[in-house]
């Protein structure tokens, strides 16, 4: 292992990615964030990473950065923020998945989440995450409103909010829970077994949501959390095929309860039910069919309260 002596952090006049919540910071309980990120041969984007999460001084952060001995410049730009990271260094190691493992193990913070280094963190996201899990105690895990950056860093936003459960997973449809856009109690990744699974080279993420749902559902927040960065060279795109293969060999694997058997059936007769010409249409099919994924509600802000609200959204 090689780490760099710790440089003096850029700052400048205006912070890329600052946020409104300083002043109000002082006194508030603010639950310690876990964030991993891990990197190699992303010196194009790594300082707008690190920035997007560190310029918004979320006063409770073990941000942990690990390098897998990157070539570009990419030490020389951690380095300069180290004073501000948990931990970092740069050597080479097995892979994203298990940098990321490697990462949770130096970390004790309650919230968990982890961020690649050609991705992005939306302006307030650290403080919205925190704010959420404060607000609604039964939220054990939650994603955002899924966005996504082109190589300049233009932001696009999904047209639908997706709402996900067990259910939706299980029947095929997992395409995709952002995972920079998720987030998650420790309490709860203990429970499903406190690890993530660096056998799956591709869909370790996918792997980790289906034993999430397992024991909480996923909730939605119309917030903006996370953004990913589309790009020629990534894995995903690159090992499309072998990704969507490991995808669907993790979802076949998966052991089905009792429960899940038979919420798998009622879907499937909605579904059904859904295709005839004159019912298909219904809004009470429709509805009929959300209730039948069983969905959690979805975290929204309130325009009238400005408070966070949990809110079924129309069918």
């Amino acid at each position: 292992m090689s780490t760099l002596t710790a440089g003096t952090p850029p700052r400048d006049a205006t912070p890329l990615y600052s946020h409104a919540h300083t002043a109000a910071d002082s006194g508030v309980a603010w639950p310690t964030i876990a964030l991993v990120t891990p990197s190699l041969n992303r010196v194009a984007y790594l300082e707008q990473t690190l920035r997007s999460v560190l310029d918004q001084e979320y006063p409770r952060l073990e941000y942990v950065v690990l390098d897998g001995g990157s070539a570009d410049g990419s030490r020389e730009i951690i380095a300069r923020h180290a004073d501000r990271l948990k931990y970092w260094h740069s050597s080479p190691d097995e892979g994203p998945y298990a940098a990321v493992a490697r990462g949770f193990e130096l970390t004790s913070g309650e919230i968990m989440g982890w961020l690649s280094a050609d991705d992005r963190l939306h302006a307030g996201a650290l403080h919205t995450v925190a704010a959420i899990f404060s607000q609604f105690p039964q939220v054990e895990w939650v994603t955002g409103t899924p966005s996504w950056l082109d190589a300049t860093g233009r932001v696009f936003v999904a047209g639908d909010v997706p709402r996900w459960s067990r259910l939706r997973l299980l029947s095929g449809d997992y395409r995709w829970i952002q995972q920079e856009s998720t987030f998650w109690r420790r309490s709860l990744g203990e429970r499903a077994g406190a690890r993530l699974d660096t056998r799956y080279r591709l869909a370790a993420d996918l792997e980790l949501w289906v034993r999430f749902s397992r024991h909480a559902p996923l909730y939605t927040t119309t917030a903006l959390l996370g953004a990913f960065r589309l790009l020629p060279d990534q894995r995903s795109r690159v090992h499309r095929a072998a990704y969507l293969a490991e995808a669907e060999a993790i979802l076949a694997a998966e052991p089905r309860s009792k429960a899940d058997r038979a919420g798998l059936r009622r879907l499937a007769r909605w579904k059904l039910i859904r295709r005839l010409p004159c019912l298909g249409a219904s809004w009470r099919v429709r509805r009929a069919i959300q209730r039948a994924y069983e969905f959690p509600p979805r975290i929204e802000l309130d325009p009238e309260s400005g408070n966070l609200v949990q809110r079924e959204p129309a069918p």
